[in-house]
């Protein structure tokens, strides 16, 4: 069949008609900074919108990407609250300082303004890639589950002992988060993207089982609130969950995602390769991406990242014909977020483009 266009081919998988290839998208977020030019180092990136939005911009007009998905990363809303964030200049900030160092520090958390600090970073810089590249390929903004932020604010560990040793006071700091997520949902809103992209990290069985994730964020006042108001806000629900053992009947069927972004861990048994979760009948729901190792961005040649996402599009492409389907229902994508270090090799994110274009083509 006739090439299709970006939209096209990714609204063909959305919606299970025949399309003609699989669609590519590496997780290139931070790293596209490396193409603005001039040296810029991660802190300047995150902090302008408009060096935000052209990282994106440039990344599209170098590799042509199936998809556009903007992600910062995953301490915009711990930072905004009042923790200390480490900004690395050529690496990815993370909270080294949390704020919660007891059971009443919950109850302080106050729901920032989104109109200042990264938070607005992120809403202008997506409005502005969206702008440019809404005619060109479906954007989605990206944004943390109200879990994952208390665990970036207050440190993983200590929530997790806290949910059984003081679940009254997690809870009203997650009430905290999702208002915090509602004001940011609502300013996505306004950015024009097609879709959401939600960090739900924590639906992972090797952390929480189904009663536990139902109560810390699977329920109707957490997640599913915010998924609703994600359609409200006229976007599509994606989901990103790079866990070893995800949810998927929570965050795939019960969720109504769209779009499901996953990783694979071949060493840890249960974890669900592409094949499986093709043949589990997840991708009949919604379009899945996912599986190839990000570390590969870093430590792979071009040869093995070439015959590694060779391997990815035959194992999906067989997966999807024991299906039945001739729809592009699974993306060539990495696991995770490309990794934004300095020595990522932007040779090997090519490679994996052309080659997940050439042999991700259906029959």
């Amino acid at each position: 069949m006739a090439d299709m266009t970006h939209i096209e081919r990714v609204m063909a998988g959305l919606t299970g008609e025949k399309g003609d290839r699989l669609p590519v998208y590496p997780i290139a977020c931070g790293v596209n900074r490396k193409l603005i030019g001039n040296g810029i180092t991660y802190r300047e990136w995150a902090h302008d919108p408009k060096m935000y939005a052209q990282g994106f911009i440039e990344g599209q007009k170098k590799y042509n990407y199936d998809l556009c998905v903007g992600l910062m990363d995953l301490s915009v809303m711990a930072g905004d609250l009042g923790a200390h964030v480490r900004m690395d200049e050529q690496n990815t900030p993370f909270v080294d300082v949390p704020i919660i160092n007891n059971p009443e520090d919950y109850e302080k958390l106050q729901v920032p303004d989104v109109k200042k600090g990264r938070s607005a970073v992120l809403i202008e810089g997506t409005k502005l890639y969206c702008d440019y590249l809404k005619d060109k390929v479906i954007t989605a903004g990206f944004v943390e589950g109200p879990l994952l932020a208390l665990t970036q604010t207050a440190g993983a560990e200590r929530v997790f002992m806290d949910m059984f040793t003081n679940p009254s006071a997690v809870h009203k700091a997650l009430e905290t988060m999702t208002a915090f997520d509602v004001e940011l949902t609502k300013g996505f809103g306004t950015t024009g993207c097609a879709g959401l992209c939600w960090d739900y990290l924590w639906g992972n069985y090797s952390c929480l089982g189904d009663a536990e994730y139902e109560e810390f964020e699977g329920c109707k006042k957490y997640a599913m609130g915010l998924n609703e108001l994600t359609l409200k806000e006229g976007m599509a629900v994606a989901i990103h969950n790079c866990a070893d053992l995800p949810h998927l009947d929570t965050q795939i069927t019960k969720f109504k995602a769209s779009i499901y972004s996953m990783a694979y861990y071949p060493l840890i048994p249960g974890s669900m390769s592409a094949a499986e979760v093709i043949a589990g009948g997840y991708t009949d729901k919604c379009l899945v991406g996912g599986n190839l190792d990000p570390q590969l961005f870093i430590r792979a040649s071009v040869e093995k990242i070439t015959q590694m996402t060779k391997d990815l599009c035959q194992e999906v492409k067989t997966a999807l014909c024991k299906r039945g389907l001739d729809s592009p229902k699974y993306c060539i994508a990495s696991g995770c977020e490309v990794p934004p270090d300095i020595n990522t090799k932007i040779e090997n994110i090519q490679a994996m483009v052309e080659t997940g274009k050439k042999y991700g083509v259906m029959n």
